[in-house]
């Protein structure tokens, strides 16, 4: 596959997941809605799949589920895709966040408009650039020790069933919508750093993607260069997203490394930039990039079909519930509706 082809393909990705998260985040705009106006706005079912926007329930129903073995009824779907992503990018380097992931979609559409308009993007001095990278795995290790260690199971069960947790959802939406001066003032800055630094977000502040990254350095994928087919053009280090020196590598071990293939894309030596996968007993592979983003999106969609088929996708949240936690005007005597 030619380079134009391997990014025109990954954005058709990324895009694809981006315009899918603002679909779903509509209907349940529209599910919400129609509890909050005690049935008068006409009901639209709940998309499980807003769920992926709750990883540290995700979490916590990850730790409880390794000790219990039970999977909670009340957001079940975040369950199977925090595994999903945790699948992904122990198998695919950081490929969530390089392909799935719509926060970095936006971040790198916002980073690409910003190239385009001042002609280059910038990089924070090296003095700077680290301490400020700490700041996700601070962030990620309060969620580590909190959940992973001082939550009990106990807790984690007399939490699951409160209503807080029923709609932390709704909660998540909200925090948006009607987000506070601070939230929009913070959103604001970070927007427009990512105009003219690179991946601001995903750099600096993302625990989710500290975690993913923890992962990824246990992938057996990784970007490799042959010093003799290259010929030391420096485009891979140029357009990598993660600011990784590619080109001084002989493999790409960093955890900022996205499995995105960018590198490859603009590699002009024939064959010096591959992904390859090593296999026990059998080496070293290179893997064609077609194959690689159809064997990330199937362990993706394995883990959804999965849950589905086992019932495990769907919150368990009556109708009656939901009407009673999210009604502005208390519920009517209409018939209800069955959620799927």
């Amino acid at each position: 596959m030619k380079g134009k082809n391997i990014r025109l393909l990954r954005y058709a990705v990324q895009y694809w997941f981006l315009l899918f998260c603002i679909y779903i985040g509509y209907r349940f705009y529209l599910f919400v809605r129609h509890f909050e106006t005690g049935g008068v706005s006409p009901f639209v079912s709940r998309p499980p799949s807003v769920e992926g926007f709750l990883p540290i329930a995700g979490f916590m129903s990850f730790k409880y589920f390794v000790l219990t073995g039970i999977i909670e009824p009340i957001h079940p779907a975040a369950l199977f895709l925090f595994m999903a992503a945790v699948a992904v990018s122990l198998f695919f380097k950081k490929g969530f966040c390089g392909w799935i992931c719509p926060v970095g979609t936006v971040s790198q559409s916002l980073w690409m408009a910003g190239e385009r308009i001042t002609g280059r993007n910038f990089r924070l001095p090296r003095w700077v650039d680290i301490p400020l990278r700490a700041v996700k795995y601070l962030a990620m290790g309060f969620f580590l020790v909190m959940i992973g260690l001082i939550i009990r199971t106990s807790m984690m069960v007399l939490f699951f069933i409160t209503d807080y947790y029923k709609i932390v959802d709704v909660r998540t939406m909200k925090f948006f919508t009607e987000m506070s001066t601070a939230t929009a003032v913070f959103l604001v800055v970070v927007g427009l750093m990512s105009i003219f630094y690179k991946n601001v977000w995903c750099r600096y502040l993302c625990p989710y993607g500290a975690l993913l990254e923890l992962v990824s350095k246990l992938s057996p994928a990784r970007i490799r260069r042959n010093k003799k087919a290259c010929i030391n053009c420096g485009s891979c280090s140029k357009h990598c997203p993660a600011l990784i020196d590619v080109q001084h590598s002989e493999s790409v071990s960093s955890a900022e490394c996205f499995g995105c293939l960018t590198c490859v894309s603009y590699c002009k030596g024939e064959g010096a930039l591959q992904m390859t996968v090593k296999i026990p007993k059998k080496g070293i592979r290179s893997v064609r990039p077609v194959f690689y983003v159809v064997a990330l999106l199937i362990v993706f969609y394995s883990f959804v079909f999965v849950a589905k088929v086992t019932n495990h996708w769907a919150s368990g949240v009556s109708y009656q519930e939901y009407m009673k936690l999210l009604s502005k005007q208390g519920p009517t005597q209409r018939e209800h509706p069955r959620l799927p």
